[in-house]
């Protein structure tokens, strides 16, 4: 490990001690709940998996208008973009593919079935209309389907009040404007909750190779995301969610180089799920059917040059059995169609999760997946973690954690009938593409007090048998990297508040990643970190912010299939806000500060400094 590896190590172990000793030892912080980890509500303290988590203050108080900009200042996470808003995007959590990264949204997945693969398009999700943020590190999702290299689970904001509504308008660099509102609102009969968001930028110059023209390349969003849930009875409910995104991107590439921006790309996707759920005093049951379609275009001087369709339809149980003589159990089933332009495949699968209850200091859970595909047969998969507590002085409390998972994922149907079509050649065309098999574990240490630190450091290391990956050497079509790919590191995290109006948080990721032939694994940063310093005071009125993000050591490779080691780089934003009244907030941010030039991926630009401002309107009552 280098001089400055040791550096930033010792930067973040000093900090976090330094943190502990100005921390105040008062118990009036409530306890977190976490559902995503085993598909029902579980206090944090039991959970051996390792989850990040962000609520409605704390996406608000970043300010980014994409929810990927906020993502990626989480432990272990990175991102790569394609020259900005509305390009093709990659979350990478632990420095896996970007298309294992399962994102969900009040239960919709966000999957994009007609892309090459049935992976998130996170560059079309705004920040607007997001309550609440769970992460799931790891690949140890095996109850939401084995191929989950890690969770992003999204819910809308909930209200106890009996109405309440927002407004929010914001403008700045690049052309940028957004306009987005919503309403929501608990009555006797359910709840319910509409949000809409109208957002559009001029953009910059996406691509570096365009030195003729450097035409700006922008985006527009309009996104509809609604839910309501009827309470039938006290114990059974139906909840509807539907989503409705609009998005058209300009792009480079389209080969003329000499006319503005020629080339433009549309994405639309609707989404609908209907859930009726069960809750007894001993059993849940919970039965869901979603249906996701989705149409990307690209269009070149207005004349279509691409069309790419996809259906995803999931019918899926989840049952529980929590009365148990010192046990409790997760139960579940489901089935999923996942098309492609007409192509279809089945995968069903089901699985069942034992989750201890004898004690109040330790906790296991033991579970497995059975899944059947149409293509490639059945596998089994499985999963195991544990913590133990420790109860200290001061309210504090040291846990233990560990826990293993595996996983696989079968070709995509593109994947597969790209091979065999006209359009791949030698290699590729040789090649029959077998399914991935995934495994990973994590042992962890977290201290908390009730004043509301969190100190946590944990050791990951996984590994993805046989990964596919397109040969952008020959374009042959897809390759199998026959062997281990791994990637290993530690993450280092801390959340302190520092008196009555500050608080900090930080975080440190090492990941080291590896291909079979030994080279570094593409766009996957070797060191990143993450400090966040907030400010709230000044009669509940203020609110200052700053996040400061750094990335070191990350390679992509050329045209030429040759590796390069990308430019470090570091960002900062800054976001600050005043409450006028009990319903106007104006604000405005900086992001990019200090102005730095960096790339994500070779070729292609990232924003320069920007500035916007803007305000929100906010009414409730009860």
């Amino acid at each position: 490990m280098n001089p400055k590896i040791h550096r930033l190590l010792g930067l973040a172990l000093l900090m976090n001690m330094g943190c502990l000793l100005q921390a105040r030892a008062e118990s009036d912080q409530p306890e977190e709940v976490v559902i995503t980890s085993s598909r029902i509500p579980l206090p944090v303290h039991q959970l051996g998996l390792s989850v990040s988590i962000l609520d409605e203050s704390q996406i608000e108080a970043h300010g980014n208008i994409a929810l990927l900009d906020v993502l990626r200042q989480l432990p272990a996470m990175s991102s790569t973009g394609s020259g900005g808003a509305g390009k093709a995007t990659s979350l990478r959590i632990r420095g896996e593919e970007g298309f294992r990264t399962l994102t969900l949204l009040d239960g919709i997945r966000l999957s994009d079935p007609s892309g090459v693969q049935v992976g998130p398009q996170l560059e079309h999700l705004l920040s607007s209309g997001v309550g609440r943020v769970e992460v799931m590190r790891g690949p140890q999702g095996f109850s939401y389907g084995a191929d989950a290299g890690g969770i992003v689970n999204i819910t809308s904001p909930q209200s106890d009040a009996a109405f309440r509504t927002s407004l929010d308008v914001q403008t700045g660099r690049y052309g940028t404007e957004q306009f987005s509102g919503a309403v929501g609102g608990s009555q006797s009969w359910g709840d319910y909750f509409l949000s809409l968001s109208d957002y559009s930028t001029r953009g910059f110059n996406a691509t570096r190779s365009d030195t003729v023209l450097q035409d700006d390349d922008g985006y527009k969003n309009t996104t509809v995301h609604g839910k309501v849930g009827f309470d039938i009875t006290e114990k059974l409910r139906l909840q509807v969610v539907h989503r409705d995104v609009a998005g058209k991107t300009g792009f480079d590439s389209c080969f003329l180089a000499t006319i503005e921006n020629e080339c433009v790309g549309s994405f639309d996707s609707q989404a609908t799920r209907v859930a009726i759920d069960y809750k007894g005093d001993n059993f849940s049951h919970s039965l869901a059917y979603a249906m996701t379609d989705t149409r990307r275009e690209n269009f070149t001087l207005g004349i279509s040059s691409f069309v790419a369709d996809g259906t995803l339809k999931r019918l899926e149980y989840v049952g529980t059995a929590t009365a148990l003589p010192g046990f409790d159990l997760v139960f579940g089933a489901d089935l999923e169609e996942a098309g492609n332009n007409g192509s279809t495949r089945d995968n069903s699968g089901t699985y069942l999760e034992f989750l201890s209850d004898f004690s109040e200091n330790l906790f296991i859970t033991a579970g497995a997946r059975y899944d059947d595909n149409d293509d490639f047969g059945s596998n089994l998969s499985y999963r195991l973690s544990g913590a133990y507590l420790i109860d200290l002085d001061r309210d504090a409390t040291l846990k233990f954690k560990s826990s293993y998972g595996t996983g696989f994922r079968a070709p995509s149907p593109f994947e597969i009938s790209f091979n065999a079509g006209p359009s791949a050649f030698a290699p590729s065309s040789l090649i029959s593409l077998k399914q991935e098999k995934s495994s990973g574990y994590e042992v962890g240490l977290e201290y908390t007090l009730g004043s509301g630190l969190h100190l946590e450091a944990v050791y990951f290391d996984q590994q993805v048998e046989d990964a596919i990956f397109f040969d952008l050497v020959n374009f042959s079509g897809f390759l199998q990297d026959f062997g281990s790919s791994h990637s290993k590191g530690v993450e280092l995290s801390s959340r302190v508040p520092l008196g009555e109006h500050w608080q900090l948080s930080a975080n440190y990721t090492h990941n080291d990643t590896e291909r079979p032939n030994g080279l570094p694994r593409q766009r996957r940063p070797e060191n990143m970190a993450n400090l966040g310093l907030s400010y709230a005071g000044w009669q509940d009125r203020l609110n200052i912010s700053a996040f400061y993000r750094l990335s070191r050591a990350s390679y992509d490779e050329d045209s030429f299939g040759a590796l390069v080691r990308l430019d470090d780089f570091e960002v900062l934003d800054m976001n600050l806000a005043y409450r006028f009244t009990d319903y106007l907030q104006v604000y405005g941010r900086v992001e990019n500060l200090t102005g730095e030039n960096y790339q994500e991926i070779i070729g292609f630009n990232t924003p320069g400094r920007a500035a916007y401002v803007g305000f929100r309107l906010r009414f409730s009552s009860l």
